[in-house]
């Protein structure tokens, strides 16, 4: 059994991928070619968003995003810290602190009632994660940080496809990022990402910082990077797009199922009512998570875990905080194990998981 069954949905659509890949192989503008202006017209028309900039992974969106505001050393990103690392690397990359915020216990989001709190005059803006692919509290998170004039940079990077009060992840806020990793919901076959917004000048900022800070070849009016989402990646997530819309559907449904059937005997992660999921991972929280892997693996079910350690205590950031600071993160880093997701996982699969996984916890 496979974590996420890509190798079924690229049987699926091996016909568009293959013609899609072949295109890009006969005109060989292999660096922005059409299929990026497509793909950004597409992705912008499916959020609502006014302007998408295709980069080169989740983690440069989010870096591209932090220089497009002029993040500088000193500044203070409020985030939280039980996402992966790239969250907390983009803000020190720039020489900025993360100030990390507590998750909430039953979403593993951050908790929006603890953010003011954590607001000082060197706060530049408010990244909250929209963790398993569902968004965090939004309207709570944007009305605190329009009170103290910061901005919102969603990291949607497992979240592209949910919806949150009837708008899109991705479209929540002043920013959002994504990323087309392979196992994301919407995921190409190699590193990819896109940043969302409806604020012309970010979006020029943004665009410019992708090519190195050119606004025009060989002229460079501000730092940047080489940010730029290949070709043939883009080319690979039109063809996906195809069946977008059935695959979250699926998403949906078989997180519905996993709900229903684990109902009164495990824990899983809490869904609010005024949103959706697109299930990037499917997760419990579990007692005893290592023998409960041990006795899935057993029975060829492959599980993960998303986050073992949260950011704060990892070595590279321990500098920042103490253990127990943050102390929802860090019982959910000890009980939180993701079962196979995905659009193609079959009902009889499905069945012997929570089977597998229902017999161990009773043990």
């Amino acid at each position: 059994m496979q974590f996420i069954d890509l190798k079924a949905q690229y049987t699926a659509l091996r016909d568009s991928v293959n013609g899609r890949i072949q295109t890009v192989l006969d005109h060989g503008q292999y660096i922005m070619g059409p299929e990026v202006k497509e793909l950004e017209e597409k992705l912008a028309a499916y959020t609502g968003a006014k302007h998408c900039i295709t980069v080169a992974s989740g983690t440069e969106a989010l870096l591209i995003a932090l220089m497009a505001l002029d993040v500088k050393p000193g500044d203070e990103i409020i985030t939280t810290p039980f996402s992966f690392i790239a969250t907390a690397e983009v803000i020190v990359l720039l020489g900025a602190t993360p100030v990390f915020v507590d998750i909430e216990a039953d979403t593993c989001n951050i908790n929006a009632a603890l953010i003011e709190a954590r607001i000082t005059p060197r706060t530049r803006a408010i990244m909250p994660v929209s963790l398993y692919g569902q968004p965090a509290d939004m309207d709570e998170i944007n009305a605190i940080a329009e009170k103290h004039g910061l901005t919102v940079i969603e990291d949607a990077a497992q979240s592209f496809g949910a919806d949150y009060k009837g708008r899109k992840s991705c479209n929540l806020s002043t920013i959002g990022c994504t990323s087309f990793f392979p196992s994301k919901p919407l995921g190409c076959y190699g590193d990819g990402g896109a940043i969302f917004t409806s604020d012309d000048a970010l979006a020029t900022a943004m665009r410019e910082i992708r090519v190195h800070g050119q606004s025009r070849r060989y002229v460079h009016t501000r730092i940047g990077v080489g940010g730029r989402m290949d070709t043939l990646q883009c080319a690979i997530v039109l063809a996906k797009l195809e069946r977008f819309d059935w695959e979250v559907e699926r998403r949906a449904q078989i997180g519905a199922r996993y709900n229903a059937l684990l109902a009164g005997s495990a824990t899983t992660v809490a869904q609010r009512p005024d949103r959706s999921s697109v299930f990037a991972q499917f997760t419990v929280i579990v007692p005893n998570r290592e023998a409960l892997q041990a006795a899935l693996k057993e029975a060829g079910i492959p599980t993960a875990v998303h986050y073992p350690v949260p950011m704060h205590l990892q070595p590279a950031y321990a500098g920042l905080c103490a253990p127990g600071d943050y102390p929802e993160a860090e019982r959910a880093a000890h009980v939180v194990m993701s079962l196979p997701m995905g659009p193609d996982l079959d009902g009889a699969d499905q069945d012997a998981i929570v089977t597998v996984l229902l017999g161990a916890l009773a043990r």
